[in-house]
């Protein structure tokens, strides 16, 4: 059974393991260990007994404005709603701490954000400190192939 918590500064290794080919590929982005623990509130583990079986973020970049994260379940996991549980969960975390308007996500697999309610939109549309702090870390800018989408809150 698949367990959510919130990670630890002590997961961080076996969290950046998790990655490490995703990175390569360039479809999570690369994150430091430092910028990792600066931002270790954010994240949501899934563990099934004490493994690692996959973390989200969710990013508040403003009072009206957060942003799902690092999403990744490992390969032998996939296909179990894990990933969709740790959305969820990250979702009721954006409206528990009040983000008053829309959650972000940048993803190659908008099919699975989309089956959960999340609304495609142009990119041009998505704040311009999201793309110079982000973006222009990532190994395709500026060419960028992700697609964007967002999650109303519902008032």
């Amino acid at each position: 059974m698949v367990k959510l918590v919130k990670a630890t500064l002590n997961d961080i290794p076996q969290m950046q393991k998790m990655v490490v080919s995703e990175v390569k590929d360039g479809v999570i982005l690369e994150r430091s260990e430092d910028e990792v623990a600066t931002n270790i509130r954010s994240y949501i583990l899934a563990k099934i007994e004490n493994e690692l079986v996959g973390y989200v973020a969710l990013h508040i970049h403003s009072p009206r404005l957060a942003e799902i994260r690092s999403l990744i379940v490992s390969s032998e996991h996939r296909g179990k709603s894990i990933g969709k549980k740790m959305v969820e969960s990250a979702l009721v975390e954006a409206k528990k701490l009040g983000v008053g308007e829309e959650v972000l996500v940048l993803t190659y697999l908008p099919e699975f954000f989309i089956k959960m309610n999340f609304i495609e939109i142009a990119k041009e549309t998505i704040p311009e400190h999201k793309i110079w702090t982000d973006c222009i870390k990532c190994i395709h800018f500026p060419i960028c192939n992700e697609i964007s989408l967002v999650y109303k809150i519902a008032g």
